[in-house]
């Protein structure tokens, strides 16, 4: 039984993207079974921006990204599929630096900042799908993460914000 999106066909348990008459690429199906190395379980305190849930989910996010736009076709290797890579970027990296920072509001600031990365990426995965570059299906699973870690980066924001105002409550 074949699937069809758009561009895409279903076939032997990957999706392949097909222009004319050449396959431009294909981008196997994942279920988060290649993933599990990148959830670790943490308890404890959080000592290093890799503890952070929300830092752990984007860079789940970024891995899943670059995978995919691998099979972007050539002519937008330096146009959308760069955009997508360095939003994804800017969404661990800035986690990453504003917890580096000592004061935090700094860490508050670079966190709106990657939210602002993670909305960037939701509209570049919707123009991923509106030109066929990527299934719907993948669409929904990157759409899904893309929420996820938005999510657990308001709540960190929340978090922080709470423990500032409980210090200066104090």
């Amino acid at each position: 039984r074949k699937l069809e999106a758009g561009n895409w066909k279903l076939e032997t348990g990957s999706w392949k993207l097909e222009v004319g008459k050449r396959e431009a690429g294909s981008v196997p199906i994942r279920t988060g079974e290649g993933l599990r190395e990148f959830s670790a379980p943490r308890s404890g305190p959080i000592t290093d921006f890799t503890d952070l849930e929300c830092w752990q989910l984007a860079r789940k996010l970024r891995h899943e990204i670059y995978r995919i736009t691998r099979s972007f076709p050539k002519s937008e290797e330096f146009n959308l599929g760069k955009q997508l890579r360095a939003a994804c970027v800017s969404a661990t990296s800035n986690i990453a630096e504003g917890f580096g920072r000592y004061h935090y509001q700094e860490n508050l600031q670079f966190c709106r900042i990657a939210r602002g990365s993670l909305s960037e990426i939701k509209d570049d995965l919707i123009a991923s799908l509106d030109e066929g570059y990527i299934s719907p299906e993948v669409f929904e699973e990157l759409l899904a993460l893309q929420g996820q870690a938005a999510r657990s980066l308001n709540g960190y924001i929340r978090s922080t914000r709470r423990w500032i105002a409980n210090q200066e409550g104090s």
